[in-house]
């Protein structure tokens, strides 16, 4: 007898970077979960400046907006942990406690050095495939220590170029996407690993 849930279930993408800035890797899980939302579960180790250990879990609602990020990270000294969450409204909690600065229009968020939350608003607009330019408020989160920020940046696309100019504050790069709108390079930060 068959399992039919087994044979119902959309199969994860499997995709890893390597990140230069930290010397270490990154290995997300995506699973769709709707025409336009996916879920991911996500590994990390780095080594620089300071070893750490990362893990996290990644749901988005429609148009890829964040529904909830969970991590933890593990360093030699500490175990950090964060619950972040924006509500249909638009209200985002970290650990349970409001962030005020994050508004209706802060739609994603940022974890430090993983190139898997630079897709959700490259996706929503499109620009890993047509021109355009787009300003966006983030939550930035910090790793190690998990803690979160307001993030404003900028997601730009000439008519020519494949690349995606990304600019936050006084930090610019090139990012390059696949049809799918999943980082395969990041300027000075993390490359993707391409299985044999």
């Amino acid at each position: 007898m068959t399992d039919s849930r087994a044979t119902d279930r959309t199969p994860a993408l499997t995709l890893t970077w390597q990140i230069t800035e930290t010397g270490g890797f990154e290995t997300a899980w995506i699973t769709p979960t709707g025409p336009r939302s996916f879920t991911a579960r996500g590994r990390v180790f780095a080594a620089l400046p300071h070893p750490y250990w990362l893990s996290y879990a990644l749901e988005t609602g429609p148009d890829w907006i964040t529904r909830t990020l969970c991590v933890t990270a593990e360093t030699t000294d500490a175990t950090a942990r964060l619950d972040l969450r924006r509500s249909p409204s638009g209200r985002w909690t970290a650990n349970g406690g409001e962030l005020p600065w994050a508004g209706q229009d802060t739609l994603d968020c940022d974890l430090g050095f993983s190139p898997l939350t630079n897709t959700m608003p490259v996706l929503r607009h499109g620009l890993h495939r047509t021109p355009g330019s787009r300003g966006f408020h983030m939550a930035w989160i910090s790793v190690p220590d998990l803690s979160v920020h307001a993030s404003p940046q900028t997601y730009a696309r000439e008519l020519a170029d494949r690349h995606v100019h990304f600019t936050s504050g006084d930090f610019s790069a090139e990012i390059d996407f696949d049809p799918e709108g999943f980082v395969t390079s990041y300027e000075g930060l993390a490359h993707r690993l391409v299985s044999p």
